[in-house]
């Protein structure tokens, strides 16, 4: 199972299959992303590989978030040198703007600190999960944010055709339980959107094409990796 990637969302088009059906699909720009850190049980606890996806301005990255990335010169970086401890390797690049890991657990992926990977990964790859946070539409009511079908138009609702109606208990148990759908934030949260057939993968140009769409809006930043859907 190859790593994932992150990728900036262009926007949606359609393409024709070999019969001529015209296919919608999402283009994911995937600039190569670099293995920033390979993690192992030993050191870590467990297995992953981090990956850092476009680049941070040095005037903007902490000093912290250049060392992750460069040997910076230090006196803790030297009394280790001279402790004999090992020289954690860098991917000596610039501050990564995003940085994910994704879980390795046991599997093979061959990847070094420093490496490029990109869409090439997913050559044999028929299906993806792609991660990304939903469009934010601020506060909205219970029909646009729950699909409620509203109050009835006559008969004795009194201007209050299009609110959530009661949500109070008897005296057992006498609250308002936990999960009811009432109006409050709608969007700008993390979402999933599982087993996408990934139509193409356009190596000269870093492209995806994901049937279907994608959460988050064009210029958003997301996650495609392969299905765990069986």
């Amino acid at each position: 199972m190859p790593v994932g990637l992150v990728g900036t969302k262009v926007g949606m088009t359609r393409v024709f299959d070999e019969e001529g059906n015209t296919v919608p699909v999402t283009v994911v720009k995937v600039d190569s992303c670099r293995v920033l850190q390979v993690k192992t049980v030993e050191s870590d606890g467990y297995e992953a590989v981090q990956l850092g996806f476009g680049e941070k301005p040095r005037r903007l990255a902490a000093r912290s978030e250049r060392g992750h990335v460069a040997a910076l010169s230090s006196k803790r970086q030297k009394a280790r040198q001279q402790a004999g401890v090992d020289v954690v390797p860098k991917a000596e690049c610039e501050p990564a703007r995003v940085v994910k890991e994704f879980r390795t657990d046991g599997e093979e992926h061959g990847l070094e600190v420093g490496q490029e990977v990109g869409v090439s990964v997913f050559a044999d790859v028929a299906f993806v999960d792609v991660v990304g946070v939903s469009k934010g539409r601020g506060t909205a009511g219970v029909m646009k944010r729950h699909n409620f079908s509203g109050q009835r138009a006559t008969h004795g609702v009194n201007k209050v055709h299009r609110h959530g109606g009661s949500i109070g208990m008897s005296a057992d148990p006498s609250r308002v339980l936990k999960g009811t759908r009432m109006a409050g934030q709608y969007g700008n949260a993390k979402a999933t959107v599982r087993h996408l057939k990934l139509v193409k993968v356009d190596e000269e140009n870093n492209l995806l094409l994901v049937k279907g769409g994608v959460p988050g809006p064009n210029g958003a930043d997301v996650v495609v990796r392969q299905t765990n859907k069986t």
